[in-house]
């Protein structure tokens, strides 16, 4: 594993919230409400890398020089559905100016491949250095889902630097299955689990995560 390029962020609000959705007694709700702390957090990281500029402007009391986001990028925040959804309420909230593009696949239970089924990321690039994306899924597994997702961007030339994963619970298998094929992309992670069992799920973990946050 490559840990310059893995941002593994603990703190006591993150790691309440944890234990908290990954309890089998959680409801649903509880689970939503958990797992939505722990993703406002992860983007409030992940945003870290956006490019600044210097705007003048006043305040009641004086005008001054601050420091805003560039109005000049494209931001995306793709999330894979259908767990990935719990990111996009607080996405939106931290990041109005991003761009939603939504990528649907689901695993195969045997083979633990990707089947697409619904892919809005089809779209014109101008200026590819001036593209962040932010792919979002709670669970890293295996990683196979995250791979297909990450080459869709970066089949458009944008920069795999400027491509960041946010999940909230990874095992090692898909860490290293991600830089293998993506080195530069940075994994934005609240927890770095033991391993997969043989169906591929991660322990600890919390379970089907799309299943707990939607009650299905």
């Amino acid at each position: 594993m490559n840990k310059d390029r893995v941002r593994l962020i603990e703190n006591p609000v993150i790691l309440q919230n944890l234990c908290t959705m990954r309890d089998k007694d959680t409801d649903s709700q509880g689970v939503r409400i958990a797992t939505r702390k722990i993703t406002r957090t992860l983007l409030y990281e992940a945003s870290k890398c956006l490019p600044l500029v210097e705007k003048t402007i006043t305040t009641p009391l004086a005008s001054f020089k601050a420091q805003t986001i560039d109005p000049d990028i494209n931001i995306i925040i793709s999330p894979i559905l259908r767990a990935g959804l719990i990111f996009t309420d607080e996405a939106i909230d931290i990041l109005p100016q991003a761009c939603i593009r939504h990528i649907g696949m689901y695993r195969d239970e045997k083979t633990l491949k990707p089947v697409w089924y619904y892919n809005k990321v089809p779209m014109q690039v101008k200026d590819s250095h001036k593209f962040h994306i932010f792919i979002t899924d709670p669970m890293l597994a295996t990683g196979n889902s995250l791979i297909e997702a990450i080459k869709l961007y970066a089949d458009k030339q944008i920069p795999l630097e400027n491509i960041k994963v946010i999940c909230i619970i990874a095992a090692p298998e898909g860490i290293a299955n991600i830089q293998e094929k993506f080195p530069q992309v940075e994994i934005i992670t609240a927890a770095i689990d033991s391993h997969l069992n043989e169906h591929g799920y991660i322990i600890p973990g919390m379970g089907d995560a799309g299943d707990r946050i939607f009650n299905t």
